[in-house]
């Protein structure tokens, strides 16, 4: 099993100069490719590749010892490979038919992620054994760095990334040969309903609070946000309004990673299987402003509910939720979402007047009545151990 290990750095006052310098240096590194790549192939028609550039990084290195040349040189592969993922993306979606998106040249504020492919290569994680009450991490042009080791790492490390968020660094460490561990088994299994006023419903009856952190949020957020507004670019009153602007969100996003852990870790500890909805979050929250020919309609409601949808979280749920299963040999299972709220769980009867309101389910065949996500979290749970007999069977 694979895992990914994320650490709090405390680099010294020079070492946060060498990592803002790293990260600018990758950052040219990346565009100058995406302009080679671009002009080579608007001007001669020739599609330039990750080997080509690749070969082309020892010359760079030499032109540049006190600058490119400082850097990894395994680190430097990494980021022209990401610009080929970017490139290798971008032509599957055109190919697909979807909305392609080139790569875009990287701004400041929008390169925050260093790689180094392997450890050993250019980095050496727990470098210094000899001091067993610290951890540290060793960077090519950077040093021995002290990192914030709060709980023990597993497996074999293979590659280690350093991550800019805000004002703060973090090494990012994923691990090959992680060990399960499995929980004792329960024999209980469970449908989760998810929702907006409750973040999930159990098909036993529980609910889980929707903690709605971003509009907790609102307020000093919008603040800032006109902080921000009233600031003259390129300012150094503007960069402190941006970096307060940045620390709100960092502390929502973190907040909400969180209690997704939290909550995850109690289904998983109850229940031996676990079955959720197949959501497609990207197209229910695709806004309704239609065009100007033609316009959506409500427009306003529906940014509302687009916003509570994304404070709540359910993709980083959702992925939380099949790491720690995997881990604790859970089962997880996700069926079809379609008409769920909308079916009887007593007898089966599926029609929208069924559910008359948000939260009440009154069956208009059989007369059963139940709170709404209870009912739903029942039906997706009939629906996965359906579908989990018939895969058994086959």
């Amino acid at each position: 099993m694979r895992r990914s290990y994320k650490f709090l750095l405390r680099p010294t006052r020079h070492q946060q100069i060498a990592f803002a310098a790293c990260l600018r240096d990758h950052r040219q590194l990346y565009n100058a490719a995406l302009e080679h790549r671009c002009t080579a192939y608007r001007k001669a028609g020739v599609t330039v590749r990750y080997g080509d550039q690749s070969g082309e990084l020892k010359y760079i290195r030499a032109d540049d010892p006190g600058g490119q040349g400082r850097w990894s040189f395994s680190s430097q592969q990494a980021t022209l490979r990401r610009l080929d993922k970017a490139f290798a993306a971008f032509f599957r979606r055109l190919k697909a038919g979807h909305k392609p998106g080139f790569p875009r040249f990287k701004g400041q504020g929008w390169f925050d992620t260093v790689e180094w492919p392997k450890d050993g290569d250019g980095c050496r994680w727990d470098s210094q054994p000899e001091h067993p009450r610290a951890t540290y991490v060793r960077l090519q042009g950077i040093g021995h760095v002290r990192v914030h080791q709060h709980r023990p790492l597993r497996g074999r490390v293979k590659t280690i990334a350093v991550k800019r968020e805000g004002s703060r660094w973090y090494v990012v460490l994923s691990c090959e040969d992680v060990p399960t561990q499995p929980l004792p088994s329960t024999g209980a299994v469970a449908g989760i309903d998810m929702g907006v006023a409750s973040l999930i419903t159990t098909s036993d009856g529980e609910h889980v609070t929707n903690p709605r952190h971003l509009e907790a949020s609102t307020g000093r957020l919008a603040k800032a946000q006109q902080d921000l507004a009233r600031k003259k670019r390129g300012s150094k009153r503007r960069r402190k309004a941006v970096a307060r602007v940045a620390a709100l969100h960092t502390k929502v996003r973190r907040q909400r990673i969180d209690g997704a852990h939290k909550t995850a870790l109690a289904l998983v500890r109850v229940y031996d299987v676990i079955v959720h909805e197949d959501l497609r979050i990207a197209n229910m929250t695709r806004s309704a402003s239609g065009t100007l020919k033609e316009p959506g309609r409500n427009v306003a409601q529906k940014s509302g509910l687009n916003r509570s949808i994304l404070d709540a979280g359910w993709r980083v749920f959702l992925t939380v939720l099949a790491h720690k299963a995997e881990s604790a040999g859970r089962e997880l299972i996700a069926v079809e979402p379609r008409n769920t709220s909308r079916t009887c769980s007593r007898c089966g009867y599926c029609a929208a007047d069924n559910r008359r309101t948000q939260a009440k389910f009154a069956c208009r065949a059989c007369g059963h009545a139940a709170h709404a996500d209870v009912n739903a979290a029942v039906n997706i749970l009939r629906a996965g151990l359906a579908l989990r007999d018939a895969v058994q069977a086959a």
